[in-house]
């Protein structure tokens, strides 16, 4: 997002699919909060590559009957 001057403030742009997802609409309020830890952070190939390793090298293995739920985990 970019952020612009809007008269002697500044103002970002919320583009419409992340307003949609974040059910927010012209007239909402909205908090912003600062923070010295990023919230969000790309990881790089590299990271990873190594993230894998680190998993492979544990060599886990789950329960025969085992099955994901995507519904369960989301539920966090």
């Amino acid at each position: 997002m970019r952020v612009t001057k809007w008269g002697d403030s500044l103002a970002v742009r919320i583009p419409a699919d992340v307003a949609e997802a974040l059910h927010i609409k012209e007239g909402d309020e909205v908090d912003v909060v600062t923070s010295t830890v990023p919230l969000a952070q790309t990881p790089t190939e590299d990271e990873r590559r190594q993230a894998l390793e680190k998993i492979r090298a544990l060599r886990w293995t789950l329960p025969a009957d085992y099955r994901f739920d995507r519904d369960e985990a989301n539920e966090r």
